[in-house]
C-alpha cells in the first residue's frame, strides 16, 4: 500500500529556499548588534541565544550546512561537528538516529521547532522518522548545551535544539530536487514561494516523497513529507503567520546483534556490517519483525502583536495528532519466541516455514538446536499467546494541544521583564492490534478481562500510516490484540524574566513553575479487580486511575561581561526540580501509582569564554550538571532466559539514578582568506554515574522476567561506572575550498574517543545469576569500546543562468576509507575475564566455555551486543531554482 500514488510523484517537492545561497553562506554566529538580550523572536515565542549577549554555551548550524553536508544522512547527525554531541544512527532504520548532548539523551534533551516542544508528553522522546522532511524547511540549528536560555519548564538536562523553519515571506522563488544515493536512496521535491503581496499575503508549500534502504539489509522504508505555511502582515504592528506540517513514513528496522553473528555472517573474520537478524522473505518481499509507521502532522498560528514601542506579545496555539506505532510478536513456536528460531543459512528469518507451521504443516530444523522434524502445531490456523505466530502492532497515537504566550517589555535602554504562560494537553491512544497472521485464521486475546476467557481477533491492520493525518487511532474496539490502555496529560505552568543589559553587561534571571497531571486508563480493566501483577493483595484497580498531579520548577540565572570588542566572559548557573515521565508514575505498565515516586533534581554550572576578530573566533566553555534521582526505562533489550534462549525486545525499569556530568568544550571557525576557511572544536567529558540503583526486568508483553533467586529485582552496582551510548571525548576539523566562484568543496575529520556501552539490567547486577555472568562494576566497570575516525569529503557547484535561475549539483562520500567501527554497545562483557567471574556448577562453566569460544574483536570480547557504524555511503543532488 502506497501512501501517494505514483502518478502523483510529478507533484513531489520540497521547500529547500535556503538551498540556493549555500555557495555563499558558512557557519555564522547570531546577531551581535542588539542592544539587550531580549528574546529573538524570529518566529513566534523561540528563546534564541544571542553572540556575546546570553551568557550561555550555544553553536548554529545554517540551513546551507544542512543542504550542502545532509545528504541522505538523518537531520541530527548534521550536529557531529558540534561540542559534546554525539549522534549515532541506532540501528541504522530510517528516522532511528538517537542524539546524545553532553552525556544526555533524546528525551533529556529538548527539541524545539520554533519554540514549540515537541518531546513526546508521555516519555520524552523524539522519534527523527517522524521529522524526516524538517531538514527542507529549517532555516537555522541553534544548540544550546545545559540549561539554556529557554524559559519554559522542558527537558534540557544535556541542552535544547530549536529548529527554526522559514517563514512564507521569503522571496518569489520555486526549487525542484533530485537526490540518489546508496542503496536505492531517492529523494524527490519540488516547492514554491509566492513571496509577500502588497496586501501583505505570503505562503509557501512543498511536497516531497523519500523512499528506498538504508545501509543495513532489511531496512527498506518509504517517507512523504508535505508544508504549508501562510502569513499575513496588515500592518507593522500585527504579524500572523500559520504552518502545517507532516511526514508519514514506515521504516523496517533493525537491532543489535553479537559481534560474534556478525562475523559469523560475513567474510574472512570481519564482521557483515550490513547484517540484520530481524527481516525475511516472505513470499518473495521483503519482512521484518519491527517496521516502524506513523504520521504526526502539526499546525500552528503564531501571533506577533507589536503593542508599542516597549511593549510586544507574541503566542502560538498549536495542535500534533500523532498517528501509528511500531510491530513486534505475539506467542510462540514450540516454546520458541520468533527471535529464537532457526535461520537460513545466510541468518535471515524462515517466514515461509513459520506460515506453513502455523497451518499445521510439519517443519524440519525448526528450533534452536533441534535437527529432527519439530512437532507439528496441535491448533492449526489458530494463535495464542502460548501457540502459534503472529505480528502484531503496539498504537502510540496521541492528540496533543498547546498555546504559548509570552509578554515583553522594555522598562528602559538596560532593563527589561518577560512573563508568560505554557499550557498542554495530551491523549495518548496505545492499543494494540494484529498486523499480520502469518498463516493464521484468528488470534485469541487473553487479558481482556472484560471478556473471559478470551475473544476472537480475525482482523489486521497493514503497519502503513493513512494518508488522513486525523484518522481515528483504532476503528474496530472489538479487534484490538496484546494491549488496550490511554494515557492523558494535562500541563499548565507559567514563566518569568528580568534582563539588565548596557554595552558592557547583560545579565538574567528566570524561573518557570508548572504542574502535570497524569492518568492511566486501562480499557482492559473491570473496575475494582486485584488481578494486575502490581497490585497488592486486596488493592482495588480500577480503569481509570485519576490524575496525579506532580509540581515542578526551575530557576536560573547568567551574567555575560564584554571585555572589549574580541573577549567576552560569561556564567550560568541553575536547578531544577523535573517530573517524572509517565513510564515513571505508572511502572510496568499498569494501574499502580510508583510508590518511590520523586522528581528528578538537576543542578548546573558554567563558565565560557569568546574570542571574536574579523577572521577568526571561538569559543571555550567548562561546565559541570549533576542529576539525581533519575528513573530511566531502557528498551530493546537482550535478555537471557536461563533456558539457553532470550528475551528479545525486553526493558527494565531503573530507579534512584545519579549522574554527574563534567567537561570543557572548544569551538572555532578562522578564514584564511578568500578561497579557504576552517572550523574545528575539541570537547572532553567526564561523565559517571554516583551510587547504586536498583531495577526490574520485563518482555515485552509485560511479564517479569526472573533474573536470580525468583526475582526480577537487581541491585545495580553503578557507583564510579562510566555513562554509556555517547563519546566522552569527540573532535572535529573542517576545511572548506572555495577555488572558483559557485565551487565550494570541503573535507571532514571526526574522533571519537572514551566511548563506553550503555548499561542493561544484566551488566551490574550484584548477584550471580545461575545461567549467565554478572558483570559488577566493582571488578570491571563500563566497558570502554574502541576509538575510531571518521572522514566525509563533499562538493557542490552552482551553474547560474542568464535568466536568473540555476542549477545546483552536489555530491557527498561518507566514511571516506570504510572504517569499521563499534558506534554503540548495550552489553558490558569484558576480555580480561576468568572463570571465577563465572557462576558455579554447569550452567557457569557452559557460559564461561561459550566466553572463551566467542574470543575477542578489536580487543571487545564477541558476546557483546553492538550496532556497527555504516561503511563507506554517498549522496548526490540536483536542484533546479526558477
Amino acid at each position: 500500500m502506497k501512501l501517494i500514488n505514483k502518478s502523483m510523484l510529478t507533484a513531489i517537492i520540497t521547500l529547500s529556499t535556503a538551498s540556493v545561497y549555500y555557495a555563499q553562506q558558512t557557519r555564522d554566529t547570531v546577531d551581535t548588534r542588539s542592544k539587550d538580550i531580549e528574546q529573538v523572536v524570529i518566529t513566534g515565542v523561540a528563546d534564541l541565544a544571542k553572540d556575546r549577549k546570553t551568557p550561555v554555551a550555544v553553536s548554529n548550524i545554517k540551513a546551507a550546512q544542512i543542504v550542502e553536508r545532509l545528504g541522505n544522512q538523518e537531520l541530527p547527525e548534521i550536529l557531529n561537528t558540534t561540542p559534546s554531541v554525539y549522534v549515532t544512527k541506532g540501528g541504522g532504520g530510517f528516522g532511528d538516529a538517537v542524539i546524545r548532548v553532553r552525556g544526555f539523551g533524546n528525551s533529556n534533551t529538548a527539541v524545539m521547532i520554533n519554540g514549540m516542544p515537541v518531546n513526546d508528553m508521555e516519555n520524552g522522546a523524539v522519534y527523527w522518522s517522524n521529522w524526516a522532511g524538517l531538514s527542507d524547511v529549517t532555516s537555522d540549528i541553534q544548540v544550546q548545551r545545559g540549561l539554556g536560555s529557554s524559559k519554559l519548564a522542558i527537558a534540557s538536562v544535556g541542552g535544547t535544539m530549536n529548529y527554526i523553519t522559514k517563514a512564507s515571506d521569503k522571496k518569489k522563488e520555486g526549487i525542484v530536487t533530485l537526490g540518489i544515493a546508496n542503496d536505492g536512496y531517492l529523494k524527490t521535491s519540488f516547492a514554491y514561494n509566492t513571496g509577500k503581496s502588497k496586501t501583505g499575503w505570503s505562503s509557501s508549500f512543498l511536497l516531497g516523497r523519500t523512499a528506498g534502504a538504508m545501509y543495513a539489509n532489511g531496512t527498506n522504508f518509504e517517507s512523504y513529507n508535505y508544508y504549508f505555511a501562510l502569513g499575513y502582515q496588515p500592518n507593522e504592528k500585527h504579524d500572523l503567520q500559520f504552518t502545517f506540517t507532516g511526514a508519514p513514513q514506515w521504516h523496517n528496522q533493525n537491532f543489535t546483534n553479537t559481534i560474534q553473528t556478525y562475523i559469523k555472517y560475513g567474510k574472512d573474520g570481519e564482521p557483515n556490517r550490513k547484517y540484520n537478524s530481524n527481516w525475511g522473505n516472505l513470499n518473495g518481499e521483503e519482512f521484518s519483525t519491527n517496521t516502524n509507521y506513523y504520521s504526526k502532522p502539526i499546525a500552528s498560528i503564531n501571533w506577533d502583536w507589536k503593542i508599542s514601542e516597549r511593549s510586544k506579545l507574541s503566542t502560538v496555539g498549536y495542535g500534533s495528532w500523532g498517528r501509528g506505532g511500531g510491530t513486534g510478536f505475539l506467542g510462540s513456536i514450540n516454546g520458541k519466541t520468533v527471535f529464537n528460531l532457526a535461520k537460513t543459512a545466510d541468518g535471515q528469518m524462515r517466514w515461509d516455514d513459520i506460515v506453513r507451521w502455523n497451518q499445521g504443516q510439519v517443519v524440519s530444523d525448526f528450533t534452536v538446536g533441534n535437527t529432527t522434524n519439530a512437532p507439528a502445531n496441535a491448533t492449526p490456523g489458530i494463535a495464542t499467546r502460548s501457540n502459534g505466530l503472529v505480528r502484531r502492532a503496539h498504537v502510540n497515537s496521541h492528540d496533543w494541544y498547546g498555546i504559548l504566550s509570552n509578554f515583553q517589555h522594555k522598562v528602559n535602554e538596560n532593563w527589561n521583564f518577560q512573563v508568560g504562560i505554557d499550557a498542554r494537553y495530551y491523549y495518548g491512544y496505545h492499543p494494540g492490534v494484529v498486523s499480520d497472521f502469518l498463516g493464521n485464521k484468528e488470534y485469541r486475546e487473553n487479558l481482556n478481562l472484560n471478556s473471559q476467557p478470551f475473544y476472537t481477533v480475525t482482523q489486521a491492520y497493514n503497519a502503513v500510516p493513512s494518508a488522513n493525518p486525523f484518522v481515528k487511532a483504532i476503528k474496530d474496539d472489538s479487534q484490538i490484540a496484546s494491549r488496550n490502555y490511554d494515557g492523558e496529560v494535562l500541563w499548565y505552568g507559567g514563566f518569568g524574566q528580568i534582563e539588565y543589559s548596557n554595552d558592557k553587561i547583560s545579565a538574567f534571571a528566570q524561573g518557570s513553575v508548572s504542574n502535570q497531571g497524569f492518568q492511566r486508563i486501562d480499557n482492559w480493566i473491570v473496575d475494582g479487580v486485584t488481578k494486575q501483577p502490581s497490585a497488592t493483595t486486596g488493592q482495588v484497580v480500577n480503569r481509570k486511575t485519576g490524575f496525579k498531579d506532580i509540581l515542578g520548577y526551575n530557576v536560573k540565572g547568567g551574567l555575560n561581561y564584554n571585555v572589549n570588542d574580541q573577549h567576552n566572559v560569561f556564567g550560568n548557573i541553575g536547578y531544577y526540580s523535573r517530573q517524572p515521565f509517565f513510564t515513571a508514575v505508572y511502572p510496568n505498565n499498569q494501574q499502580v501509582v510508583n510508590p518511590n515516586l520523586t522528581n528528578e533534581k538537576i543542578f548546573s554550572a558554567e563558565l565560557g569564554y569568546g574570542f571574536r576578530s574579523s577572521n577568526f573566533r571561538a569559543n571555550v566553555n567548562l561546565y559541570r550538571t549533576s542529576w539525581a534521582d533519575r528513573f530511566q526505562r531502557r528498551t530493546g533489550l537482550t535478555i537471557p532466559d536461563g533456558n539457553g534462549g532470550t528475551f528479545q525486545n525486553a526493558y527494565a525499569e531503573v530507579n534512584g539514578i545519579t549522574e554527574v556530568h563534567s567537561g570543557v568544550e572548544f569551538e572555532g571557525f578562522y578564514k584564511v582568506g578568500q578561497y579557504l576557511e576552517l572550523e574545528g572544536m575539541f570537547s572532553m567529558g567526564n561523565w559517571e554515574y554516583k551510587g547504586d540503583a536498583s531495577s526490574t526486568s520485563y518482555d515485552e508483553n509485560n511479564n517479569p522476567i526472573n533474573l536470580s533467586a525468583g526475582s526480577n529485582v537487581a541491585t545495580l552496582a553503578l557507583d564510579g561506572v562510566k555513562v554509556g551510548d555517547a563519546a566522552q571525548m569527540t573532535a572535529s576539523f573542517t576545511a572548506i575550498l572555495k577555488p572558483v566562484q559557485g565551487l565550494r568543496l570541503y573535507a571532514n575529520w571526526r574522533y571519537a574517543n572514551d566511548l563506553y556501552a550503555g548499561f542493561n539490567v544484566n551488566d551490574f547486577d550484584n548477584s550471580r545469576n545461575t545461567a549467565t555472568f554478572r558483570a559488577p562494576a566493582t571488578e570491571f566497570g563500563a566497558l570502554e569500546l574502541p576509538d575510531f575516525h571518521l572522514f566525509d569529503i563533499g562538493a557542490s557547484y552552482v551553474f547560474k543562468l542568464k535568466s536568473g535561475q540555476s542549477f545546483t549539483i552536489g555530491a557527498n562520500l561518507y566514511n571516506l576509507f570504510d572504517t569499521t567501527y563499534i558506534s554503540e554497545a548495550t552489553t558490558n562483557i569484558h576480555a580480561n575475564q576468568t572463570r571465577e567471574n563465572f557462576a558455579a556448577g554447569t550452567s557457569g562453566t557452559t557460559a564461561y566455555n561459550n566466553y572463551i569460544a566467542a574470543g575477542q574483536w578489536n580487543g571487545i570480547s564477541q558476546q557483546n551486543q553492538v550496532y556497527f557504524g555504516y561503511g563507506r555511503t554517498w549522496s548526490t543532488t540536483l536542484t533546479f531554482k526558477f
